[in-house]
């Protein structure tokens, strides 16, 4: 397994960031593999995989620089640059660009695990990732990347509340498959046999990205590490493809028993409901009233957000449509 060493002061100073280009590298992986984990990943898909296959027919070179990249355990390094706190896609991707040709070649060595095919023994490799990534993002990406930021911010606001709740090792043994708390200062960030990494002293990132996929970066000097994750469950998904139990939806209604369920992900605010649901902040806000008023959810403030989430009678009656009688 592979694991980093990262001492009590890193950990207490670690943050959660939005990336748009590794959310934009995510979707580049879920291209790849063509296989969507939800009904709203399958109807993304239907709508971008022909082209992006189209694209590659078109450019074999392009084609087997991502499948070198890729790779079967690990990422070529310069295809993900580690996030930085509120950079630009085009700025990260500016990154991607100036890789310097040897580099790149040593990294889809390693990626590979073994010697380069002829065709990609060439010094333009770094620009047709680029290339790539911005077709990708101008495509696939940022037409919804407003809403895909929404969910993503949603993610961190109940992953930053579980930490005050249960602490760092919650939070770590649920990000992604292979990631877990070891104790000892310990992390494990993968299942692979990978040499351990002294991490501590490091700035130290956690980046949610909508795919359910996931990697590990960081930067030459080492002084910045990144662990990306997949967005939790539900928030992933696309809110027109989310089912509402056909019974709690008629006890509260549709929408109001949308709310309920969301907040079964974790705590959230009304500019996320808003978000996630698709309805106006008005019926959210009422939503939520009616649902104070029931005793079903409850409210507390973190920084300057209020977030909301289910009380134990919200957990029960969310819970009863899966008992049979």
């Amino acid at each position: 397994m592979g694991w980093w060493q990262v001492n009590a002061d890193t950990l207490a100073g670690s943050r959660f960031v939005v990336s748009a280009f590794a959310e934009t590298f995510a979707a580049v992986k879920l291209l790849h593999t063509g296989v969507a984990a939800h009904p709203g990943e399958d109807a993304w898909l239907r709508a971008h995989l022909p082209g992006y296959r189209e694209r590659l027919a078109a450019d074999p070179v392009t084609a087997s620089l991502i499948r070198a990249g890729l790779g079967r355990n690990w990422i070529a390094d310069f295809l993900t640059p580690t996030p930085r706190d509120g950079e630009r896609f085009d700025e990260a991707v500016t990154r991607v660009r100036a890789a310097r040709p040897a580099d790149v070649r040593a990294h889809l060595r390693v990626s590979l695990a073994g010697e380069l095919p002829p065709a990609l023994d060439r010094d333009d490799l770094a620009e047709r990732a680029a290339r790539l990534l911005e077709y990708v993002w101008d495509a696939a990406v940022r037409p919804s990347w407003e809403r895909r930021r929404r969910v993503l911010e949603a993610d961190v606001a109940a992953r930053t509340a579980r930490v005050g709740r249960g602490g760092w090792a919650a939070v770590l043994d649920s990000l992604r498959p292979g990631t877990r708390w070891l104790g000892e200062n310990r992390f494990q960030v993968n299942p692979h046999a990978y040499p351990p990494r002294e991490v501590s002293g490091a700035e130290l990132l956690f980046v949610p990205v909508t795919p359910r996929t996931g990697w590990v970066s960081w930067e030459d000097g080492r002084e910045r590490y990144a662990v990306v994750y997949p967005c939790t469950g539900v928030l992933a998904e696309d809110h027109r493809e989310r089912a509402v139990p056909a019974a709690l939806s008629a006890l509260l209604g549709p929408a109001r028993a949308g709310v309920l369920t969301l907040l079964g992900e974790g705590p959230l605010s009304t500019t996320q409901l808003v978000a996630l649901t698709g309805q106006g902040l008005g019926s959210v806000g009422r939503h939520l009233r009616v649902l104070l008023d029931a005793g079903l959810v409850e409210r507390r403030r973190a920084g300057r957000s209020v977030l909301y989430s289910r009380t134990a009678a919200g957990e029960a009656l969310a819970g009863a449509r899966r008992r049979t009688p």
